[in-house]
């Protein structure tokens, strides 16, 4: 069963913690294990081997940047104070990304629907297993290194697919723990996404922003790594009204395997059941009537590790558990197949261009 994970924050984890994602994540925890200063990052649970193994073959790849003056963890070593700054955090995580595509025959950066043809064909059945591929689609969190809205050619150019544009507030909208709508500086900014046909991410979107944007983007739109309220009820995640009125656009969100993400009340250290990510997941399909709206954007290693996601999750090669357990609560297979690949792609196939 292929896997698509609709949210990594791999460079970020090379330029923070000088974490390589072509390596094992065990050998990371290894390596760092005793470290001053790594217990903040958790142990670490994302991996290129881990990937191969557990048939994620494709992954949302963030260029995640934070504001200086949100101080709230691992990541202040990487904050900005303008939108030059934020340009330049960026473009060193996209350099990142360009030297794994250039310099391993395993990770192909994925710009068009001809690039995402070729790694899905890698992984058919009677394939050599050396021969696989992973497709890193690049995914901007937070909008402010696009430093007008103009810009975002550029980043277009270079290969970015999916934008998000918020993770607190930004420029362009308010965010998570920052309310507000779209500016008009966001509005101007879908409106020249809309153009390229770019998948607008709505996690991290302030509520008041999210629902302007659902009315008003005309480009394919979902949610990488957002859970129900029902399970974790603060602005960071999607309230039933916005799940049904993403899955009118046809849109998708990506459940997030985050212990803290899964309930109101989990503190740790003792896990969560794998049970708590099938109950998000069976939310959404019974919200919408289908299996068509919700996918997994897991989110691991994005500021938490391995033991704060839930039991039977210890890397990107555990994903698949998921499915395993929508099969035994009786999901059919096509839909376990919706959930886990297919319509993430869906939305990734809407945004891309041919080539």
């Amino acid at each position: 069963m292929l896997i698509v994970d609709a949210h990594e924050d791999i460079a970020y984890n090379w330029l923070a913690g000088g974490r390589d994602w072509r390596r094992s994540a065990l050998d990371i925890r290894r390596e760092e294990a005793g470290q001053a200063g790594r217990a903040r990052a958790g142990l670490a649970s994302t991996g290129l081997p881990e990937s191969l193994a557990g048939g994620v073959a494709v992954i949302f790849a963030t260029l995640f940047t934070a504001p200086r003056s949100r101080h709230a963890g691992p990541w202040d070593n990487l904050s900005y104070g303008d939108a030059p700054e934020a340009y330049a955090l960026a473009l060193r995580q996209l350099d990142y990304y360009e030297r794994l595509a250039d310099e391993h025959d395993q990770i192909t950066l994925v710009a068009d629907r001809g690039q995402l043809d070729a790694v899905l064909a890698t992984w058919e059945r009677g394939r050599p297993e050396s021969g696989r591929e992973i497709g890193l689609v690049l995914l901007m969190e937070n909008a402010d290194p696009i430093i007008e809205p103009e810009q975002f050619e550029e980043w277009y150019a270079r290969g970015v697919r999916i934008v998000g544009p918020a993770w607190t507030a930004s420029r362009y909208c308010g965010g998570t723990g920052q309310p507000g709508p779209l500016t008009d500086e966001g509005r101007e900014l879908l409106e020249i996404m809309a153009e390229f046909g770019a998948l607008l991410d709505l996690s991290h979107m302030a509520e008041e922003a999210c629902r302007e944007a659902l009315d008003r983007y005309e480009g394919p739109v979902f949610a990488s790594h957002s859970n129900p309220r029902r399970f974790c009820d603060t602005d960071r995640h999607l309230d039933d009204g916005m799940i049904r009125q993403l899955a009118e656009r046809d849109g998708v969100c990506g459940a997030v395997v985050f212990n803290r993400f899964l309930s109101n009340h989990w503190s740790g250290p003792q896990r969560l059941p794998l049970e708590v990510v099938l109950q998000v997941i069976d939310h959404v399909c019974q919200l919408t009537g289908s299996a068509g709206h919700v996918g997994i954007g897991s989110d691991l290693d994005g500021g938490f590790g391995a033991e704060s996601a839930p039991e039977g999750v210890d890397t990107v090669a555990d994903l698949g558990a998921i499915g395993s357990g929508l099969a035994e609560r009786g999901y059919q297979p096509d839909d376990i197949v919706a959930i886990m690949s297919g319509n993430m792609l869906r939305m990734l196939k809407a945004a891309l261009p041919e080539g």
